[in-house]
């Protein structure tokens, strides 16, 4: 059975993702190739565009072109930047934005995920931890996970610090806040009714 053309795209688009994912950086000669390579999938080729495809495509759809020598040049790693112009045009016939036909800098990440994130998820990591150790005092355990599961972990732990810091108000909240406090609801008992004898 044939595949469609959608499946080899996300399949090409899934290896790209792979390949991003472990950390390597793209070259710009890298990113022409695989640009090349969805294209011509896009297309329903079965294979690759070619740079000389390329060039001719260029030239009739946008009136302007580029030689299939400078293509190689820029693949190979020969020639490092496009100008201007250049990136504008190729931009333009892949569809992808111009800042995209560049070197990836040292330190890029594709996934968009800040500093911020990366220590939370310790944190959270950190706080799972604990419960796991403490497992055997099931208020501390259970308390650790729930500021784990918590979105912001990290605030939750800058409150505690505030209410501690906060003189008298850590106690006034574990005794009506804590694990073993009474509710107002269990606080008050009905009167039993007598019976007459």
């Amino acid at each position: 059975m044939r595949r469609s053309a959608t499946w080899t795209v996300l399949d090409t688009c899934n290896r790209n993702l792979q390949y991003e994912h472990d950390d390597l950086l793209m070259t710009l000669g890298q990113k022409l190739r695989y640009l090349r390579e969805v294209e011509g999938i896009v297309r329903g080729l079965g294979r690759d565009l070619t740079q000389g495809e390329v060039v001719r495509e260029l030239r009739s759809k946008l009136g302007r072109s580029v030689s299939q020598s400078y293509l190689s040049q820029i693949e190979t790693g020969t020639r490092r930047h496009l100008t201007n112009s250049t990136r504008l045009l190729l931009a333009q016939f892949f569809k992808v934005h111009p800042g995209y036909l560049v070197d990836d800098p040292d330190g890029f990440h594709t996934e968009l995920i800040s500093d911020v994130r990366v220590l939370e998820d310790r944190l959270d990591l950190w706080l799972v931890n604990g419960a796991e150790r403490f497992a055997r005092d099931s208020d501390l355990s259970r308390a650790l996970l729930t500021v784990a599961r918590h979105d912001d972990s990290r605030r939750c732990l800058a409150l505690l610090g505030a209410i501690i810091e906060t003189p008298g108000l850590a106690e006034r909240l574990i005794h009506v806040l804590g694990p073993h406090a009474r509710t107002p609801a269990t606080a008050k008992t009905r009167p039993k009714r007598r019976t007459a004898s």
